[in-house]
């Protein structure tokens, strides 16, 4: 079995050649003959590839690996902590040995077009991070930090490499353009520093946000405090779910799908919703698409909340409680089982749905029945972009979300029957 560190290592170059394309050469085991135009230290190595800092730079090599590890907690925060000092005093090269070089053979361009130099051209004197991204995701793209040479923080690059990425690349700038002029008191998005076309990829630059400030524990009040505040953004409304604009996108989007097993299964779940609760009046709202502990940092003065790119308007409100409450739960379970836990989770989400929909002043019921249209659209979004082809562990809804939507639609049944 293919270790992670090896695909890791193997997105590595494919994404190395696509962001320093011919004539440069992109190297991960020694220069090629030739000028080499890039290097950069792979950190904390080779066996654990997480991210590529600028090779010359202590600084701003320091503030990326920083910048990198600011999620982290524990030893991996002590790690990332001493890594960082090493790299700021100049001691890292000696200690961190793994390189990755690009070159340009001799007589070629001193700067050849790379993605660095794109950068560079629209922002002016700046170096580059490059993350080293698990490979087990449709979504998966380019990202990368743009740092200054004396180590400040700009940015962060994302790069839309195919129809999905390019999309949700476009659709992040859009969602942070809406965010901007949006009535934001604690939540604090990023801005959009840049956003263009390179060699046919879509770039997207968005501001760094101050995610190395102290961070406090999320407490409840706070969280549902960000709930309504992401939800209710761009306004609220109310309406029969059957007469609802989302109403008629998810099933647009189901009709779209590929026949096949779980497709059925969501279409027959989709119809008996339908049957059973269409005329249910339900408040609408925003989500972020994504919103989960990974993605956001609680500071004194605000929360910063970052990877915008599914945020959506005229959604069943509370779609994002839903995301945050599962995905904390499921998210680095191990291979094994990981569906019969997955499932157990989902179903405790759909039973708590009155408890985590409770900063919005919801029903236990109506909180059940948005729980049960929140499995719905995330099974239709891992089925659309086909995270299961890409190797995602939970990229299958038969797995664990479908079985979940059966019984939650079952009881809609029987409710609706007693009613």
């Amino acid at each position: 079995m293919t270790s992670e560190a090896e695909l890791r290592l193997d997105y590595l170059r494919e994404v190395g050649e696509l962001l320093w394309p011919s004539p440069a050469e992109f190297s991960m085991d020694g220069p090629r003959s030739g000028q080499v135009t890039a290097e950069f230290i792979l950190v904390p190595g080779a066996r654990q590839p997480r991210i590529l800092v600028p090779g010359h730079a202590r600084r701003a090599a320091a503030t990326a690996v920083r910048g990198y590890g600011e999620n982290s907690s524990g030893v991996a925060a002590l790690r990332t902590r001493v890594l960082a000092g090493l790299l700021r005093s100049g001691l890292g090269p000696l200690v961190l040995r793994d390189r990755v070089h690009v070159t340009v053979p001799e007589g070629g361009p001193a700067e050849p077009d790379g993605i660095d130099r794109y950068l560079r051209s629209v922002l002016g004197d700046v170096l580059v991070g490059l993350y080293v991204r698990p490979a087990r995701r449709a979504n998966r793209k380019p990202v990368l930090q743009v740092l200054t040479p004396a180590g400040e923080m700009v940015g962060f690059v994302k790069v839309g490499v195919d129809p999905l990425t390019r999309r949700l690349v476009r659709a992040e700038r859009d969602a942070l353009t809406a965010l901007g002029a949006a009535p934001l008191r604690t939540v604090r998005p990023p801005e959009v520093l840049h956003h263009g076309e390179w060699r046919g990829l879509e770039v997207l630059v968005s501001s760094a946000l101050p995610v190395w400030e102290p961070r406090r524990p999320m407490s409840e009040e706070r969280l549902g405090t960000v709930l309504r505040e992401i939800a209710t953004a761009a306004g609220e409304h109310r309406a029969p779910l059957a007469g609802s604009a989302y109403w008629a996108d998810l099933n647009k989007r189901l009709a779209g799908l590929d026949d096949g097993p779980e497709t059925t299964a969501l279409r027959a779940a989709a119809d008996a919703i339908g049957a059973h609760a269409g005329g249910e009046e339900l408040r609408f709202g925003a989500w972020h698409g994504d919103f989960s502990p990974w993605n956001l940092a609680n500071l004194a003065d605000g929360v910063p909340v970052w990877d915008w790119e599914r945020f959506a308007t005229g959604v069943p409100l509370g779609f994002d409680a839903f995301h945050y409450h599962l995905q904390s739960r499921v998210a680095g379970l191990p291979a094994e089982g990981i569906h019969e836990r997955a499932r157990g989770m989902a179903a405790g989400c759909a039973e708590r749905a009155g408890e985590l929909l409770a900063p919005f002043g919801t029903a236990a019921e109506p909180a059940r029945r948005t729980a049960l249209l929140y499995f719905l659209e995330l099974s239709v979004r891992y089925l659309a972009d086909r995270q299961a082809d890409a190797g995602a562990l939970l990229g299958a809804p038969g797995g664990w979300l479908i079985p979940v939507i059966d019984a939650e639609v079952a009881r809609l049944a029987s409710t609706s029957l007693k009613g």
